[in-house]
């Protein structure tokens, strides 16, 4: 058994990060992205190239930066190219007026991870969960909602423009993850929600 001998100090070259962030990092980063964490925000887009999240410690348990990332690239593929140069993707959470434009990222964000069989790993951990759990099977058919055709808009782009490739891989690369560890996580785990699967 190897242990550390008091008094001495071993020079780190290399700091262990988590293989899922590594995968959404690289896809933000694909897209333009750059990804900073800040403790006084949960989400905020600058609009000059800047995504800042909020730290571990100030995020819910069942946060990730991969699920953060895609819901603010839905936002961009809802909102569309113009967006990007909008703090917030031209959003205000706050306006009930505004409501279905995240309903419709929502509904976006559910189609891209059912491509892979993820929609509850990828689940909104906001106080929009209620609306995201309670999506039909097809979260895209034409309806009533006033959401519906804005996510589908975001779905075109989100299949034809330049993020289509990376946040392709990032999902494939999350199924890989989430085949790895089936059977493995406990049921308190969000890997455990569900088992992925080709759809």
């Amino acid at each position: 058994m190897n242990s550390p001998q008091p008094g001495v100090r071993t020079e780190v070259a290399h700091t262990y990060q988590d293989p899922l962030d590594l995968i959404w990092l690289n896809c933000a980063a694909q897209v333009g992205m750059v990804i900073r964490r800040d403790n006084t925000v949960f989400a905020a887009w600058d609009g000059t190239g800047t995504l800042t999240l909020g730290t571990q410690e100030t995020l819910d348990a069942d946060d990730c930066i991969a699920q953060m990332i895609l819901h603010e690239l839905c936002h961009h593929l809802v909102e569309g190219p113009e967006s990007w140069n909008r703090p917030d993707w031209g959003l205000q959470i706050d306006n009930p007026a505004q409501r279905s434009r995240e309903h419709a990222c929502l509904r976006l964000q559910a189609a891209l991870a059912d491509t892979v069989g993820l929609r509850h790993f990828f689940a909104a951990t906001t106080s929009f969960r209620t609306y995201y759990d309670a999506l039909p099977d097809d979260t895209l058919k034409v309806g009533k909602d006033p959401a519906i055709q804005p996510a589908r808009e975001g779905w075109t782009r989100s299949q034809t423009g330049p993020w289509a490739s990376p946040i392709k891989a990032a999902l494939k690369a999350t199924q890989q993850i989430a085949e790895l560890v089936d059977g493995m996580a406990p049921s308190s785990s969000i890997w455990a929600r569900e088992q992925p699967r080709d759809v």
